[in-house]
């Protein structure tokens, strides 16, 4: 048994928040193998419901919803004359309670072989019915689990090494990074190394944590320069370091991180590991300056999109998958096929990414990086399209103020373009899964395709 808490915040009076990826890498953090995911509300005005993930549908739900159970339809619950002990500030819900009754504050999904067990266009919804809020679902898995591997469990040991690699650095450089490894991140290129560093017979939790630690400082590195490029005020919610200490600063911490990095990897005396992460970090500066050529002819193509994509973003993936297995002393075929595997992993990864600059539960301002002129497959497949196309094109050649970004946002979410998006990702992600299909892991399959699919179904 396994029991976990999913938080999430609300931004409407009525959301369709999808938790499928989150439940996908519950299931998969957990080994789950075969059996049950039990979910439960903790509010009694936030449903659970199991559909299609279509705005349009969704649309025509929030309406049925309204048509049922309107607000202001003069509901016993919100006559407060006649209830005891009613704080001041108790809002009128009666619809959202009648709602909820339409819905479930239950639901148990499947699981098969480490894989939820859901149809094709089915996602896991939480109904927020009287928003925004925080809210949170209780979780208890069930069932058989495969056997924990060290690389699964020791998370804590990346983050104990990240604090000790800054603790030792000049605090000019050691503060900026400090703060943006604290304030969180995915950590996804330092799990693949944990991972794959336990499939080879050489299979060492410390070592691993070292080159796990030294993959997200590079990776952070990255972060800071790109922030400087992007001309970017924030990143995960804090000042960038361009923008809290000026660019002189940024590019001396980035450039710092790169050496340090790249020499706590020279230093752990596998030559193949080092050179598995010196050529990502090779294609991550040369596509740097791609991106940058490209802006010119913003939004671009997507064969450049991708060039760029697979140097600074799947490269890293790839090399993640790479070096840990060659930490371990994996056999070769494992090796290659671990690094497609990241390759295809790291370009959905930045579909997805991509799609997230839409949506309004991501964190950020929707429309960021069509401020910011960043490449972005959903605008180039606007920008292609019959119908938006023309006028995504002309707003993007005029100045882009808060209305013109609201609009550009506005006619992608309208057209096929995300749609699209998700399909190729998807796609690229089932390559991705394919690519380890025939390569002894050691049990890890299941945990490596959860963690590829919740890479692509995310909202932030």
């Amino acid at each position: 048994m396994s029991a976990a808490r999913l938080e999430f915040a609300t931004s409407r009076s009525t959301e369709f928040v999808d938790l499928t990826a989150r439940i996908r890498d519950e299931v998969g953090r957990a080994g789950l193998r075969n059996g049950r995911v039990h979910l439960q509300s903790l509010h009694t005005t936030v449903g659970l419901a199991v559909n299609e993930n279509e705005p349009l549908l969704l649309r025509d739900f929030q309406g049925m919803l309204e048509r049922i159970a309107p607000a202001g339809a003069g509901y016993e619950h919100d006559d407060f004359t006649r209830r005891i002990d009613i704080a001041l500030d108790e809002p009128v819900n009666g619809h959202a309670h009648c709602r909820q009754l339409l819905l479930s504050a239950f639901l148990t999904l499947l699981v098969e072989d480490g894989e939820l067990v859901m149809g094709r266009w089915q996602s896991v919804f939480a109904v927020e019915l009287d928003g925004p809020r925080r809210r949170q679902l209780a979780m208890q898995l069930d069932g058989d689990f495969v056997r924990r591997h060290a690389t699964e469990m020791p998370d804590s040991l990346v983050e104990v090494e990240l604090a000790r690699q800054l603790m030792v650095d000049p605090e000019p450089v050691a503060a900026p990074m400090r703060r943006l490894v604290e304030a969180g991140g995915k950590r996804l290129r330092p799990r693949l190394v944990q991972l794959t560093a336990g499939i080879g017979p050489r299979s060492d939790p410390l070592r691993a944590a070292e080159l796990a630690a030294a993959v997200e400082l590079l990776h952070n590195a990255t972060l800071i320069h790109d922030d400087y490029v992007d001309e970017s005020t924030h990143r995960r919610g804090r000042p960038t370091v361009a923008a809290a200490e000026g660019p002189e600063r940024a590019i001396a911490v980035g450039d710092y991180y790169f050496a340090k990095a790249t020499r706590l990897i020279a230093e752990m005396g596998n030559p193949a590991v080092t050179s598995a992460v010196a050529e990502a970090l090779e294609a991550i500066c040369a596509s740097q300056i791609d991106d940058v050529a490209l802006r010119g002819t913003y939004p671009g193509d997507r064969d450049s999109y991708l060039r760029v994509v697979r140097g600074k973003t799947a490269s890293l993936f790839a090399a993640a998958c790479a070096s840990g297995a060659l930490l371990s002393e994996a056999a070769p075929d494992v090796v290659g096929a671990l690094r497609r595997y990241g390759d295809l992993l790291g370009t959905a990864f930045q579909m997805a990414d991509d799609m997230v600059d839409f949506s309004p539960s991501s964190g950020k301002p929707v429309g960021l990086d069509i401020r910011q002129r960043v490449l972005s497959l959903p605008l180039i497949y606007a920008a292609d399209d019959r119908v938006v196309g023309p006028e995504v094109r002309k707003l993007l050649a005029g100045t882009l103020g808060d209305a013109e970004v609201g609009r550009v946002a506005e006619l992608v979410t309208t057209s096929d373009a995300l749609p699209r998006v998700r399909r190729e990702a998807q796609a690229l992600v089932e390559d991705a899964v394919r690519q380890i299909e025939n390569v002894e892991l050691d049990g890890l399959r299941p945990v490596l395709v959860g963690l590829a699919r919740s890479a692509v179904d995310r909202s932030s």
